[in-house]
Parts: C-alpha cells; sequence; structure tokens
C-alpha cells in the first residue's frame, strides 16, 4: 500500500473576485449543481464555502495525479465535494480510473482569509 498526499490553500478573496467578475461562467465551469446550492445557502459565508471547496478540488487532482493520464481529460466539475450526514465532506470522482485507490480522505477549513484543503489517497 502507498499513500499520496494533496494540499492546496487559497485566498478567500480570489475566489470572490472570480465569482463577482466572472458570474455564472465560472460558477458552473468549477462547480456541480450540488456545490453551488451548498455554498449559496451559507449567505454571507458562501464565499469561504465555495474557497474551501476549490481548494479540495486542486488538492485531490494532486493526490490523484498518478491515476490521471492527461489533466486534460478531467474538468473541475469530475471533483464533487459534499457532507455526509454528519457535515463531514467527502469526495465523489467521476472520469478518473480508481480500480487501485483504496480510500480517499479530505479535511477542508477556512478562516476570514484563506481556505486550505487536504486529500489523502490509499493505494491498493
Amino acid at each position: 500500500m502507498r499513500v499520496k498526499c494533496g494540499t492546496d490553500i487559497i485566498e478567500i478573496d480570489r475566489i470572490k473576485e472570480s465569482i463577482e467578475k466572472l458570474g455564472n461562467h465560472f460558477l458552473e465551469r468549477v462547480f456541480t449543481k450540488k456545490e453551488i446550492d451548498y455554498c449559496e445557502s451559507k449567505k454571507k459565508q458562501k464565499y469561504q464555502h465555495y474557497a474551501a471547496r476549490f481548494a479540495a478540488k486542486e488538492a485531490v487532482f494532486k493526490a490523484l495525479s498518478e491515476n490521471i493520464q492527461d489533466k486534460f481529460s478531467v474538468s473541475w466539475k469530475d471533483f464533487e465535494v459534499e457532507n455526509d450526514n454528519q457535515g463531514k465532506p467527502k469526495l465523489n470522482v467521476n472520469n478518473v480510473n480508481l480500480e487501485n485507490v483504496e480510500n480517499i480522505d479530505i479535511s477542508i477549513s477556512h478562516c476570514k482569509n484563506y481556505a486550505v484543503a487536504n486529500v489523502t489517497v490509499l493505494i491498493k
């Protein structure tokens, strides 16, 4: 077994500026409908949640990079972050070969200025 990790940190203002400048074009390119609905439900805190999900997508791409033949073969929406019944984030991954992946674990966090995500993948 091998362990692969991916980490990403992003300034929340960068995501906020992208959303304000590009609007739905940015949102619909990067986030799934479930992710948009979840983040929008957070009202004033929505940019922190968007940024955390953005960081998670970057982190999972890094952790799964050896399973991705061509980085242009996947899109932002192939990685979806949702919360389980306990509120813990979990990843849904599409269009990536996961047959050698035993487990994927994710942790995301945010504060006033930054969002961070860490993804750990256990490879068979």
